[in-house]
């Protein structure tokens, strides 16, 4: 979903000249033309695996992108730039499921945005922000 909200806020980090990525567990295919509709070149997706011929396996390519290994990707496309986690002072990560915590937790300012009720409970006890991108009355 293409909300103004969501649109908007991509716009705050573009103009702001942070480095963006879309992390996410579904696979390129999928999520490539969501990337391309916020202009966010860097897409950390489930890269599927394809034959000699071009055609998909059914197999993952590389590391999955889910869990822990949204990490070990996002820490390999920064280590491909020269940079690693400590470079930066502020790594804002935004995410609605607790299949995404260990990313959350490694950033330094964690959002649950559009959050189920778990990981909306888990914001709270931890103080973390919670952005409803599809209501406009809230925040």
């Amino acid at each position: 979903m293409l909300s103004e909200k969501a649109q908007a806020l991509v716009q705050v980090h573009r103009v702001a000249g942070d480095r963006m990525a879309i992390v996410t567990a579904t696979n390129e295919f999928v999520t490539r033309p969501i990337a391309d509709a916020f202009n966010v070149a860097e897409l950390i997706a489930l890269e599927l695996a394809r034959d000699d011929n071009g055609a998909l396996t059914g197999a993952v390519r590389g590391v999955p992108s889910f869990r822990e290994g949204k990490i070990v990707r996002v820490e390999q496309w920064l280590a491909e730039q020269g940079l690693r986690h400590a470079d930066f002072d502020r790594i804002t990560v935004y995410s609605d499921s607790t299949n995404d915590l260990p990313l959350l937790e490694w950033a330094t300012h964690p959002v649950a945005t559009n959050p189920g009720a778990a990981l909306t409970r888990i914001a709270i006890e931890r103080g973390w922000p919670v952005l409803n991108l599809f209501n406009k009355d809230e925040t």
